[in-house]
C-alpha cells in the first residue's frame, strides 16, 4: 500500500505530463502554424499518449486519476473519502498549474499568447450550455472506460486500461476539440487559464466534466459492479 502523500505526488505528476505535453502540443502547433502537419490528431493524440504513458506508469500508486472528473467517480462510488478527494484535486490543480507555468517560462510568446497556452474555449456563436454537455458527454466515456479498464476487477483488459483510456481521450478530442476545445478535465483548463489569465467560459470545464464523471462512475457502479 502506498501512503496519501505518495499517491499526491503521483496524481501531480501525472496531471503535469498531460498539460505539460497536451498544451505543450497545442503551442508547438501555433508556433509551427500547421507547417509540420500536427493538427487536431496530432493535439488529441500528445492529450491521449500522456494520459496513457502516465497510467501505465503511475497508476498502480494513486489509480492514475489525474483528473478530477475521474476522482468524482471514485468518490459518488464510495471508493474515496471526501477527504482523499480534496486532496486529489489540490494535487491535480497543481500540477496542471506548474506545467502552465513552466510552458510559458519556456515558449516563446508567439507560441503560446493567441492561443492563451492552450486553454479551451468555446467556438463562436456555440453556447454555454451546448459547451457544457458536450464536456459532459465525452467526460462520461472517458470515465465509464476507466471504470470498465482498471476498476472492474472481471474485466480481461486491466492489462491494456492505460491504452484504452488515452484513447477514449483521443476519441473526445477529435470530436469536441473544434468545439469546446475538449477538456474532459478541470484540472486540463485551470492550469493554462490560471497561467495565461484566460478565464472565458472556464465553468463549462467544470460542470461539463464533473457531471460526466458523476453519472458514469455511478452508473457503471450500479449497473454492473454491484453485488447482490
Amino acid at each position: 500500500m502506498y501512503s496519501l502523500p505518495q499517491k499526491l505526488v503521483a496524481e501531480f505528476i501525472g496531471t503535469f505530463a498531460l498539460i505539460f505535453f497536451g498544451a505543450g502540443a497545442i503551442c508547438s502547433e501555433q508556433f509551427l502554424h500547421g507547417t509540420a502537419g500536427i493538427g487536431l490528431v496530432g493535439v488529441a493524440l500528445a492529450h491521449g499518449l500522456a494520459i496513457a504513458i502516465m497510467i501505465c506508469a503511475m497508476g498502480h500508486i494513486s489509480g492514475g486519476h489525474f483528473n478530477p472528473a475521474v476522482t468524482i467517480g471514485f468518490w459518488v462510488t464510495k471508493r474515496l473519502s471526501t477527504f482523499d478527494v480534496v486532496f486529489y484535486w489540490a494535487a491535480q490543480l497543481a500540477g496542471a498549474t506548474a506545467a502552465a507555468f513552466i510552458l510559458k517560462a519556456l515558449l516563446p510568446d508567439d507560441a503560446w499568447r493567441n492561443v492563451w497556452l492552450g486553454t479551451p474555449d468555446l467556438v463562436r456563436d456555440f453556447s454555454r450550455l451546448s459547451g457544457i454537455l458536450l464536456e459532459a458527454v465525452t467526460t462520461f466515456f472517458l470515465v465509464l472506460t476507466v471504470f470498465a479498464t482498471a476498476v472492474d476487477e472481471s474485466g480481461s483488459s486491466r492489462t491494456f486500461a492505460g491504452f484504452a483510456i488515452g484513447l477514449s481521450i483521443t476519441l473526445g478530442i477529435l470530436v469536441a476539440g473544434p468545439f469546446t476545445g475538449a477538456a474532459l478535465n478541470p484540472a486540463r483548463a485551470f492550469g493554462p487559464a490560471l497561467a495565461s489569465t484566460h478565464w472565458m467560459n472556464h465553468g463549462v470545464y467544470w460542470v461539463g466534466p464533473l457531471g460526466g464523471g458523476f453519472v458514469a462512475g455511478l452508473l457503471y457502479d450500479s449497473l454492473f459492479l454491484k453485488k447482490s
